[in-house]
């Protein structure tokens, strides 16, 4: 028989439908002639316990005659040690459905336990089902929500049944959280627990949310728009306390940054270089990192270039511009925000081991307590104080028209008139600080 060659192969036509090639050491090949040519199937015959079997070993042209001959001599070796490679595989692919059948098992399992936990759901298996459908879907899957109400809302609520709470019930979750002072957390947690009976009313797994006869006034008291905004002999202040403040420099970056941006703190500190051309100067945030789901691009002003390179200085080797300590994702959200509140401690305990007290005023401002949220405001109505029209500001702000008409019918981009606008916003930053960005070398990207 001998051994079979390409060539042998490559010559096969129509007419060879049906052939038997062999070659020696039990290789069969079956010639099959289809819409795209010839193909051989090979098997390999081969003896054991008395019996002659045969097992798929390949196919050419898919695979080679090479990798055909080598799968022959691994089966050669495994029946060499007594064992039988048609009953191994018949094992594998039992095995396979075997699995199929489980998982569709499960799969009806979990179904069976929804339709049963709709009669008497608990909190705690509402939160589950919440959390798969919906939360899952928020720019960080829905860790901090999970957080807090493993915290502060399961422990007291988990077992109860759905259908048996009542107002009272949320009362007990937000009342000790009014007693520990944190007002503005029990009216997130209230807010929260509402979106959750919401979707349970939604879902038709209770017929009314307990929820909805509490006034969100009542916990915590009355809402108040943040309308903190830095004054210019705040900024010129804030520009010269702030290297004094023992920040991480790339915190001081982050505070100009948001400044001279527009930008929410969580969108740049979840941000990835691969979206920043600094030699360009472009950002930009994709739809997952933006609160709003909208995809936005800012242009970088000057000023704002320079301060990104110097968190490429940093962290240029990284793939994001922030990562935490282990460089396995970016740093949390509240890192800067709570750097900044730290140095803000007038007349307040300081937090253990965050900041040593000589430095607990650092960043206190004639106006009273910032936040890195602030200065995001603040950039946009120093834009409108130094002429850029508001609605060119909100745009860079990134908001959503809210006039469904507009949203319609004018679809004008403003883009030339926002890269003016950040333009214009970081020479004026330039003149308030008197950091001169153009004496920072700016990286190639």
């Amino acid at each position: 028989m001998g051994k079979l060659t390409v060539k042998q192969l490559e010559a096969l036509g129509r007419e060879d439908h049906g052939t038997k090639l062999r070659e020696d050491g039990g290789l069969v090949g079956s010639v099959r002639h289809g819409a795209s040519g010839v193909s051989v199937y090979f098997d390999w015959r081969y003896r054991i316990n008395r019996k002659v079997k045969q097992v798929a070993v390949g196919t050419w042209p898919k695979q080679s005659l090479a990798a055909i001959r080598s799968e022959r001599d691994k089966l050669k070796i495994e029946v060499n040690r007594g064992a039988d490679p048609a009953e191994r595989r018949k094992a594998e692919r039992l095995k396979i459905k075997v699995d199929q059948l489980e998982e569709t098992e499960k799969q009806w399992k979990r179904l069976d336990e929804i339709a049963f936990q709709k009669t008497k759901f608990t909190v705690q298996g509402l939160f589950e089902l919440w959390s798969e459908v919906d939360l899952v879907r928020r720019a960080d899957g829905g860790k901090e929500v999970q957080r807090m109400f493993k915290k502060d809302v399961l422990p007291l609520l988990g077992s109860l049944a759905v259908e048996d709470i009542k107002k009272g019930h949320i009362t007990q979750v937000t009342d000790p959280l009014l007693a520990r002072g944190v007002n503005r957390m029990a009216k997130v947690v209230f807010s929260l627990v509402r979106q959750m009976f919401r979707f349970a009313v939604d879902r038709d797994i209770v017929e009314a949310d307990p929820t909805a006869s509490i006034r969100k006034v009542k916990i915590g008291g009355k809402d108040v728009e943040g309308d903190r905004v830095l004054s210019k002999d705040e900024i010129r202040q804030l520009a010269k306390q702030v290297p004094k403040a023992h920040l991480m420099v790339t915190t001081e970056t982050a505070i100009w940054i948001v400044l001279s941006t527009c930008c929410r703190i969580g969108e740049l500190l979840s941000a990835r270089w691969e979206h920043i051309d600094v030699e360009r100067g472009t950002w930009w945030i994709p739809p997952e990192a933006s609160k709003n789901g909208k995809a936005h691009t800012v242009n970088l002003s000057n000023f704002s270039k320079a301060q990104f390179a110097r968190v490429k200085e940093i962290n240029g080797m990284s793939t994001w511009c922030y990562p935490n300590r282990t460089n396995t994702g970016s740093v949390s959200k509240k890192a800067v925000t709570k750097q900044v509140g730290d140095r803000q401690r007038q007349g307040k305990p300081l937090i253990s081991r965050r900041v040593k007290a000589k430095y607990s005023e650092a960043l206190t401002l004639p106006g009273g307590q910032w936040t890195p949220h602030d200065l995001r405001r603040t950039g946009a109505t120093l834009m409108v104080s130094i002429g850029v029209l508001p609605e060119v500001a909100d745009r860079c702000l990134n908001h959503v028209e809210e006039n469904k008409v507009k949203r319609i019918y004018q679809r004008h981009s403003y883009e030339a008139e926002m890269r003016i606008a950040w333009e214009r916003l970081g020479k004026h930053l330039e003149s308030l600080t008197g950091f001169l960005s153009s004496q920072t070398k700016i990286p190639s990207s």
